[in-house]
């Protein structure tokens, strides 16, 4: 089969590897297209060795066909559309036997510590997939990891109808958050960021979204402003990597300053960078800050919303190119990330 192999870091090379063989319970699908996450860029670079050794095959963010399925193999067919889920939870830690299986003390995921998407075969266990209806593109299908995510933060936020929500960060993660949002609450969303075409695509492709330049006000003013000095319900944090901006403080300090008494904060952002908090101003509002990291089952309902149309999965789609052009797709990502949110590899 043809698979992107990430044979030193940097550096693709497209080449013939052998199908991977199935188990009983598991199910061979043939791979249509992934999807490169943020995590992919930090595989690429080698920021996450020794977890991902080279020779490496990448992806986790993918959906196909079902070509076929091993002995014991109950809820799958040969020809059905697919979504991959691909968190491998122990179940042993006391995180997973209390059932909250994203807290994994030794989380795994096929694409991170196990080859992964970036190939035309993938097997997998059948507990690992999603059907998806034939009628969402496999195009869509391969971002229905990263919509869960979305839709497991505002489970682990409690986004409710009636709701406002203020969100710091327009880049992946925040577009697939609001996104989730917008099926629960169709209060105003408050898009925080400071890239202008990131704003554009949020206010364009969902209903009832205010977008707020950091470069050119104070976020956290501005909130108080549109809500009368309420605050918003909910604020996510989704920025990761933060930019000084002079006289902004910090997203997360951002969140904790803009919601209202009783409201909570929600961070997502994987910065290895300290934030500045001053909990006297979480404490005063009796607020809650809580995080989410991955999804727990939200594919599900990412597939039913997809199914009814009430996703924009095209909106969070820059650019789709073959695989053999994967290295070009993630050196384009690399040295211009402003410009892309989502680039799609295409192995049919």
């Amino acid at each position: 089969m043809k698979a992107a192999v990430l044979t030193k870091y940097r550096e693709f090379e497209v080449k013939e590897v052998p199908v991977p063989e199935f188990k009983p319970g598991e199910v061979l699908v043939r791979i249509e297209y992934a999807s490169i996450c943020g995590s992919d860029m930090h595989i690429f670079t080698g920021d996450f060795h020794p977890r991902t050794p080279i020779p490496f095959i990448p992806g986790h963010e993918m959906a196909g066909i079902i070509e076929k399925v091993g002995d014991e193999v109950v809820d799958y067919k040969v020809g059905e559309k697919v979504a991959i889920d691909p968190i491998i939870w122990c179940g042993k830690c006391p995180a997973c036997l209390a059932g909250h299986y994203p807290a994994c003390t030794s989380l795994k995921l096929i694409g991170i510590d196990q080859d992964g998407g970036f190939c035309q075969y993938v097997a997998v266990p059948e507990s690992m997939l999603y059907k998806v209806p034939f009628h969402i593109s496999s195009k869509h299908a391969s971002l229905l990891e990263i919509l869960a995510i979305g839709f497991h933060a505002n489970k682990r936020a409690g986004v409710k109808s009636g709701d406002t929500l203020a969100i710091w960060g327009a880049g992946r993660v925040g577009q697939v958050i609001l996104q989730a949002a917008r099926t629960k609450t169709s209060k105003p969303i408050y898009v925080i960021d400071i890239i202008d075409s990131r704003l554009k695509i949020a206010a364009s492709s969902n209903d009832n979204v205010i977008t707020i330049n950091a470069l050119n006000e104070n976020p956290v003013e501005a909130i108080k402003r549109y809500t009368n000095g309420k605050g918003v319900d909910i604020a996510f944090e989704a920025v990761g990597h933060a930019h000084p901006v002079e006289g902004v403080v910090h997203p997360i300090r951002g969140c904790i300053q803009s919601i209202n008494g009783g409201g909570t904060v929600c961070t997502l952002g994987l910065s290895d960078e300290e934030a500045p908090i001053v909990f006297k101003e979480l404490i005063w509002k009796e607020g809650k800050i809580l995080t989410s990291r991955v999804s727990h089952g939200e594919f599900a309902e990412a597939i039913e919303h997809l199914a009814k149309g009430n996703l924009k999965p095209e909106s969070l789609i820059s650019v789709v190119m073959p695989a053999e052009d994967i290295q070009k797709a993630f050196e384009l990502l690399e040295s211009n990330p402003e410009k892309y949110l989502k680039i799609l590899i295409d192995f049919r």
